[in-house]
């Protein structure tokens, strides 16, 4: 599909995914880039904003370039101005890493939000899932935060898989298998990717979620470190989260989850 809209001489490629009679889900595509057996890594606000920083850091470490820009109505309805009067609006970003150590190649997703709907949070994920798998990609993980009231020393690795032998392999990471619910993108695209015949597993890390939190990235990093045989720089993980901090702050959700009450935690669900 990737390779006929391409062939018909756009300078970009776009999908259009539709719930009738409206566009829900809109994926400009600038390039097909050429994967070995890569591996989808999700990362979008959460708890903690977690996955968000992990996700940066991913892009700016190992400086993958972006190749799909991703929007949808069901993203939050507003813009935020720039100092010189232009705007900046809610979306999604994929990226490609093509590693030269003989490692499987990476897609990173990335981005200042989730869907704020259930049917758009469904649209959402199948739309890069099909992305993902059109590239060649057999597996997923995604990340996120695991909230507690207090966090005491290094923050405990929780996870959940597709399979009993992916389930395996993060445990062998030192994770602990976690038990009830996963809400948002992080739970659901590993019940998706189960559901398409694709490995996944998500990795949870305790955080108390008041802030982007350095220390529960650096948990999760480390694992991805080991994992997927990286030699990523934590040093510079505050940096990262510095960068996602100011970003978030334009959009107000982190002044949302420092004041959340019953009622914005109904609303914000999707952060996990």
């Amino acid at each position: 599909m990737l390779d006929r809209l391409i062939s018909e001489g756009m300078s970009s490629t776009q999908y259009s995914c539709q719930v009738k009679p409206r566009v829900v889900c809109n994926v400009e595509i600038y390039e097909k880039p050429k994967l070995n057996d890569p591996i989808l890594i999700e990362g979008l606000p959460g708890i903690g904003f977690v996955a968000n920083i992990a996700a940066l850091h991913l892009v700016n470490e190992l400086k993958a370039k972006k190749f799909a820009d991703i929007v949808s109505s069901s993203f939050q309805d507003f813009a935020i101005l720039t100092e010189n009067g232009g705007t900046r609006s809610p979306k999604n970003e994929l990226y490609y890493v093509k590693r030269q150590d003989g490692g499987r190649d990476l897609l990173i997703w990335f981005g200042n939000t989730q869907a704020l709907t259930t049917s758009g949070q469904y649209e959402l994920c199948g739309k890069v899932l099909d992305i993902a798998q059109d590239l060649g990609c057999r597996f997923a993980l995604s990340l996120g935060g695991f909230k507690k009231e207090e966090v005491k020393g290094v923050p405990s690795l929780y996870s959940a898989a597709s399979d009993e032998a992916t389930l395996k392999a993060t445990l062998d990471l030192g994770a602990k298998v976690m038990v009830g619910h996963i809400f948002g993108i992080a739970g659901l695209i590993v019940g998706l990717s189960r559901l398409r015949n694709m490995e996944a597993f998500v990795l949870l890390v305790d955080t108390t979620g008041t802030s982007p939190d350095v220390n529960a990235t650096k948990v999760v990093l480390t694992a991805l470190n080991k994992y997927l045989d990286l030699t990523l720089d934590l040093s510079k993980v505050g940096l990262t989260a510095d960068q996602i901090k100011k970003t978030l702050e334009s959009f107000g959700l982190v002044r949302n989850i420092q004041q959340e009450t019953k009622k914005e935690d109904d609303a914000l669900r999707w952060f996990i």
